[in-house]
């Protein structure tokens, strides 16, 4: 009896994963993901392997709110602005992504492993501007739905 509940919840949650990633933030995070993996990999060749911190926590944290979006936590935990949060962790991924990736490719000579995770870099720091910016308009958007009336008559 069990063992139906648990493969009913997995087919729930792969349904859930086969969905979210056909939506735009899906696949914006799914991106963001899989160019921090790719980063990982190029940064942990090279011979200056310290870049790759950057990337495990970009990834990790994308992976948090991947899983918190998909599973629609966000609506159940209200004490949490997931929206504001998301948009702080998109536009500084962007700004050090694209910081730490022209440090890479400028500085790199070479070191072909560390110059490819830089292009990735700045690939992911773009990435990770769009989001911010697709961010910025669902804040735009919903403060103007929520935006207080300014008629003086009762």
């Amino acid at each position: 009896m069990a063992d139906t509940t648990a493969t009913n919840s997995g087919v729930g949650f792969v349904e859930k994963l086969k969905s979210y990633v056909k939506t735009q933030k899906g696949t914006i995070l799914a991106a963001e993901i899989l160019l921090s993996f790719i980063i990982i990999i190029c940064y942990a060749a090279s011979v200056y392997t310290g870049y790759s911190a950057l990337a495990i926590v970009e990834m990790i944290i994308a992976i948090i709110f991947f899983v918190v979006f998909m599973m629609e936590l966000d609506k159940q935990f209200a004490i949490v602005n997931w929206l504001w949060s998301d948009f702080f962790r998109a536009i500084i991924g962007a700004i050090l992504y694209i910081i730490t990736s022209l440090i890479c490719v400028i500085g790199g000579a070479g070191d072909g492993a560390r110059i490819a995770g830089g292009v990735f870099g700045l690939i992911a720091g773009l990435l990770f501007a769009y989001d911010t910016y697709t961010i910025y308009l669902r804040i735009k958007s919903s403060r103007q739905h929520t935006a207080a009336s300014t008629d003086d008559r009762v």
